[in-house]
């Protein structure tokens, strides 16, 4: 007897049929000798009414679990990425989805001779969104074995404001305390009897170097800010050109996971419908059988009345 097999088989029954199926499987391993296999079965608890039809979902329905919980996967990875509108219009059919299974699930337990209440059923949407939304939540559904319903509080990464600090200003420095001024010396002769005409070639000697130094440095300038602006512009384009081509992926996928979205809803409209039918076919012949029943202890009857007829006139005799 081995713990596994054992849970599988024990979290398939009916909740009310749970301890007493515990306890037989409990005095199984201690007819056995294994007292710590029956220890770990005794210790096994019960599941909820929503943990019983989830894990009985699980067993009837599992390639539509494991879609639910795979499209649950490629939605977190796109979801930081994706626009409003089409994170909406996601969000929407992964709505739908949950609330197909959920009805697929209340079916299953009516099948069963067990339906669930709408509040039951609100717990198995739950536990069915958190197998989506969280991947420890859907390896726990996906074993079959939940004792109680799951819930998760929200899907997505909550991105906090930065923490902006204020930088003080550094102190300026104090101004370094000019010199005292040298006398001037009183001009020579020579200086006094400068020409005028050398003292204005001088002055023009000075301005136009003093304009080649301008604009060697307006030059200098306009070459970096062009410079700058071809480097600014590359990087603007490299720039344009990646985000165009993740928006082209991410189109790609909310394609992808749109047509998986629509591929899994009418997977679960058909087998909706199959089980319509099927209830409806299982009224016809239960009320087939029942009649068939009743016909046959009719003719049981007249039979038992022929029966004791022949013999009344058996007894008599002729005359």
């Amino acid at each position: 007897m081995d713990l596994d097999e054992v849970a599988d088989e024990l979290y398939a029954v009916a909740p009310e049929d749970f301890i007493a199926e515990r306890t037989a499987r409990q005095d199984a391993a201690k007819a056995e000798g294994d007292k710590a296999l029956a220890k770990l079965i005794g210790a096994l608890p019960k599941p909820s009414a929503a943990a019983w039809a989830a894990n009985l979902l699980v067993r009837e329905q599992r390639s539509e679990i494991e879609a639910l919980v795979e499209l649950g996967s490629l939605l977190r990875e796109a979801q930081e990425s994706l626009a409003g509108d089409e994170l909406k219009a996601l969000n929407k059919q992964r709505a739908q989805l949950l609330a197909a299974l959920t009805r697929q699930a209340s079916a299953l337990a009516r099948q069963h001779g067990r339906p669930i209440s709408s509040s039951v059923a609100a717990q198995v949407e739950e536990t069915l969104r958190a197998a989506m939304t969280e991947p420890e939540a859907g390896e726990a559904l996906l074993l079959g074995r939940l004792t109680s319903p799951m819930s998760y509080s929200g899907m997505g990464t909550l991105t906090g404001r930065p923490d902006l600090r204020l930088v003080q200003p550094a102190k300026p420095e104090k101004a370094p305390t000019p010199a005292p001024a040298s006398r001037t010396p009183k001009k020579s002769a020579t200086e006094d009897r400068e020409s005028a005409a050398a003292r204005r070639e001088r002055e023009r000697e000075e301005a136009r170097r003093a304009a080649e130094e301008k604009h060697r440095r307006e030059l200098a300038r306009a070459q970096a800010a062009a410079e700058a602006a071809a480097t600014a512009a590359k990087e603007a384009q490299e720039a344009a050109d990646e985000q165009r081509r993740e928006a082209e992926e991410l189109a790609a996928r909310h394609d992808e996971l749109q047509q998986r979205v629509e591929e899994l809803a009418d997977q679960l409209s058909e087998a909706e419908r199959e089980a319509a039918d099927a209830a409806v076919s299982l009224k016809r012949a239960q009320r087939r059988s029942t009649a068939a029943e009743r016909e046959a202890a009719e003719a049981a009857e007249a039979r038992d009345r022929a029966e004791a007829a022949v013999a009344h006139l058996v007894e008599q005799g002729p005359g």
